[in-house]
């Protein structure tokens, strides 16, 4: 599709490109030609009106020339440029057709076990506590599919922009508390224990629900990759004045190709696949703080732990 398409747009620049050096050419002909004093020539002699027309002999050669050398450079240079025009298109059509087949294989697996399950509970009598099992399985899934939908509308929100409506100012240290609590309460208890630390209270003028979610997301993949005998350690502070948050777990930690990748949507590193998850958890905060004019940095050595901070603006645009 791709390769069709640049070499319609090559044929139509360098047509263009052509067009308008012929016309260029043939106007400083006419131009040359006709403000040229021929009775001024011919008064001058024979000779003159020779030397004249020699000159236009060479004008016409030169053009010619020019313009033969052009028709094998405008090809190119328009190859070069109808790549450059469709880059950005490819990209993104590349970008939508990974986001399609990751969504896809990540609803079939939930979709999968809850069909399992139903099936094999309905293939014959069982008992109530099979028929329990079976749907507390289900509704897990069901839980599962829930969240990952949620993400994918938010993660396809527009290109990340959000509407002014939304950003309220809030207290940053009142929101991590909110989230840790969030993340508390669920939490199995042989994991990790998770501390926070609060530091000078800031306010942030953002979507309060969207960095909530941020937070929520980063403290719950420090709790995931962090066993039973490993810390969570949540602090707010300020980076060069805008207000931050750092959250450090002293778990497996990430390869340097992990945190390259660790915000690709569906990517999961091969240590964590083992684990519950859809891979677009960090996609999401990188959204998100890009959404706010805010960054993320991500930290991490293999067998160690990982450090992630998400800083905000203390005005935003």
């Amino acid at each position: 599709m791709f390769t069709r398409a640049t070499i319609r747009l090559t044929a139509a620049f360098a047509t263009v490109q052509l067009l308008l050096f012929a016309a260029f050419a043939v106007g400083i002909y006419i131009f040359v030609t006709g403000t040229f004093d021929f009775d001024a020539a011919e008064a001058d002699g024979e000779g003159a009106v020779n030397a004249a027309e020699q000159g236009f002999a060479s004008l016409r050669t030169g053009l010619v020339t020019s313009y033969a050398v052009l028709f094998v450079i405008v090809p190119i240079t328009s190859y070069l440029m109808a790549r450059a025009a469709l880059r950005p298109i490819r990209l993104s059509y590349e970008r939508q057709e990974r986001f399609v087949d990751g969504a896809s294989h990540e609803l079939r697996t939930p979709l999968s076990i809850i069909q399992g399950e139903l099936e094999l509970v309905t293939s014959r009598t069982r008992s109530v506590a099979e028929y329990e099992n079976a749907i507390a399985i289900s509704l897990e899934e069901i839980e599962s599919l829930t969240q990952l939908t949620n993400d994918l509308l938010l993660l396809s929100h527009s290109e990340g922009r959000y509407p002014n409506s939304a950003m309220t100012t809030f207290a940053l240290n009142e929101l991590v508390l909110e989230a840790t609590k969030q993340e508390n309460s669920p939490r199995r208890p042989d994991g990790p224990p998770l501390a926070v630390t609060l530091g000078r209270p800031t306010m942030v003028t953002a979507s309060r629900s969207l960095v909530l979610r941020a937070i929520v997301n980063i403290v719950d993949n420090a709790l995931k990759f962090t066993p039973a005998g490993g810390e969570v350690t949540v602090t707010t502070d300020l980076v060069n004045g805008d207000p931050a948050i750092t959250v450090t777990d002293t778990g497996i930690g990430m390869s340097r190709k992990g945190i390259a990748h660790a915000s690709d949507r569906f990517w999961r590193a091969d240590e964590a696949r083992s684990r519950p998850g859809h891979g677009v958890g960090l996609a999401l905060v990188r959204q998100i703080m890009d959404a706010h004019g805010g960054t993320l940095t991500i930290t991490s050595t293999e067998g160690v732990g990982t450090t992630a901070q998400l800083v905000f603006p203390r005005r935003r645009a």
